[in-house]
């Protein structure tokens, strides 16, 4: 993988974090949030997929490797909806 296609899976895996954090209901953080959701997010609703037996509706190559974009979100966004409910409230 060249550092031009880690860069693009990087862009890909950032947007769908951000979209899932939205979706999920998560504010906090930056970019770097962003991305870890949509990594955590991919091989969550991967694996998810993988095991309800779903197809991948979208998926991006990039270097020959594949993020599902679809399964990235909705996973990103299942994932922060779970911390979120772990974390409770903060009081000010």
């Amino acid at each position: 993988m060249t550092l031009i296609e880690l860069l693009l899976f990087l862009v890909v895996a950032l947007i769908c974090g951000s979209i899932a954090r939205s979706l999920g209901g998560g504010t906090r953080g930056g970019c770097l949030t962003s991305l870890a959701v949509g990594f955590i997010g991919a091989l969550l609703g991967g694996k998810l997929a993988q095991l309800l037996d779903l197809p991948e509706p979208f998926v991006v190559e990039v270097g020959g490797r594949g993020m599902p974009v679809v399964w990235s979100i909705i996973g990103g966004a299942l994932f922060v909806a779970v911390l979120r409910l772990l974390g409770g409230r903060r009081s000010k």
